[in-house]
């Protein structure tokens, strides 16, 4: 099984260009679902063994899952997973398994992370000259990291991946390649590039094309959980609630647009989400803002 779970893992990189991290999540819950067949069966799971699999099997599993205490959300991932890979089974290996197919997933609550007031994020800039006052090119970096996921609704993983090269000759937008290397076209407004160039200016790496635009304080590429204590930092500060993080910047980057008027079909290709279905999540806060001023403004909510 070891041989075939390695092939489905370098389809997934070289085929599907899936990030390690994806990978990684699929390996996990194809394990389980094989480690799950050894306490099942007291026996290891052969290739034979996974055509023959019936519903009773995978909804024990599904049942094990939900002893274990695992969420809903991971279950749902963990059988989506199991499905790929038993549709790369039959297209590749020609071994196929109906039974699968009638597992239904588990329903997940889909929620949005609540947005930050642009008034907390006009504050940021404050806070971040206090709170890295001894060093002035990384309050530079940070607040340029900010205004570029809120100014740009990046992920947090698209805004590390970008290049000096990117920001040269003061761009009007930016070619962003973001899950599942899809590729999308981003504005760029003055206030972001502004704030771009002044950390370019004092970053104390030098400015090679090819190297990274967001730097450590010891010069490596800067990673994601060194980003997410950026805003920790910040948010302790100013005393702001947990739920802003840097996928909060984001998200207060889509509510402001849609508020704004924006059309759906705009904001998706603007956030890179596959799926117009994710973006719909956002006329949720859109209506529960019009609610809450009909029911403070129509008198007859008054009654």
């Amino acid at each position: 099984m070891n041989e075939i779970i390695d092939e489905f893992k370098d389809y997934l990189g070289n085929t599907k260009r899936y990030s390690i991290h994806t990978i990684t999540a699929y390996e996990t819950d194809i394990l389980d679902l094989l480690n799950f067949f050894v306490k099942f069966n007291d026996t290891p799971a052969r290739i034979a063994d996974i055509a023959k699999l019936d519903t009773l099997f995978f909804r024990s599993w599904l049942a094990d899952r939900t002893r274990r205490k695992l969420s809903h959300k991971s279950t749902a991932r963990a059988l989506s997973s199991v499905k790929t890979f038993y549709k790369w089974l039959a297209k590749y290996k020609n071994i196929s398994n109906d039974a699968i197919s009638l597992i239904s997933s588990p329903k997940v609550e889909r929620k949005l992370s609540k947005a930050v007031e642009t008034t907390d994020v006009a504050d940021m800039h404050a806070a971040i000259r206090a709170v890295d006052s001894t060093e002035p090119w990384v309050a530079a970096r940070d607040w340029a990291l900010v205004v570029l996921i809120f100014g740009c609704g990046l992920r947090i993983s698209e805004a590390l991946s970008l290049k000096n090269s990117d920001i040269v000759g003061e761009p009007e937008s930016l070619r962003i390649l973001g899950k599942g290397n899809k590729e999308r076209i981003v504005p760029v407004l003055p206030a972001v590039y502004t704030a771009l160039e002044k950390y370019t200016k004092v970053c104390p790496f030098g400015h090679d094309l090819n190297a990274p635009l967001f730097r450590s304080v010891r010069g490596l590429p800067m990673s994601a959980r060194m980003a997410e204590k950026v805003i920790e930092k910040i948010r302790h500060y100013l005393q702001l609630p947990d739920y802003v993080t840097p996928h909060a910047l984001r998200h207060t980057f889509a509510t402001s647009l849609l508020a704004g008027g924006a059309d759906l079909r705009s904001l998706q290709e603007l956030l890179g989400h596959a799926s117009l279905s994710t973006t719909q999540l956002y006329t949720r806060v859109n209506m529960a803002e019009i609610m809450d001023v009909y029911n403070h403004a129509h008198p007859m909510a008054k009654n």
